[in-house]
């Protein structure tokens, strides 16, 4: 999947669809916590490795949201912490 179709599906999604924390497809796992897991300095590898369930392809879909979500990643990333 290419960037710009995720972009297309993203925005396709309902307001409803969109509630909560975006994460990586077929998982629980929110996108803001393996941001975050990359700010604490973790890489690719260390991230495939700790969680073998995730493919390349799961993460660099992660890193593409991430990045054209910044606020809202980085919104989650803060809220988390204060709990």
């Amino acid at each position: 999947m290419t960037l710009k179709e995720l972009e297309k599906q993203l925005l396709a999604l309902t307001p409803a669809e969109k509630t909560g924390d975006a994460r990586i497809a077929n998982t629980r796992i929110p996108i803001w916590s393996m941001v975050n897991y990359r700010l604490l300095g973790a890489n690719d590898v260390r991230i495939l490795q700790d969680f073998p369930h995730l493919s390349a392809a799961d993460l660099a879909n992660a890193w593409a949201y991430a990045e054209a979500h910044p606020e809202e990643i980085e919104a989650a990333i803060a809220r988390n912490e204060a709990d």
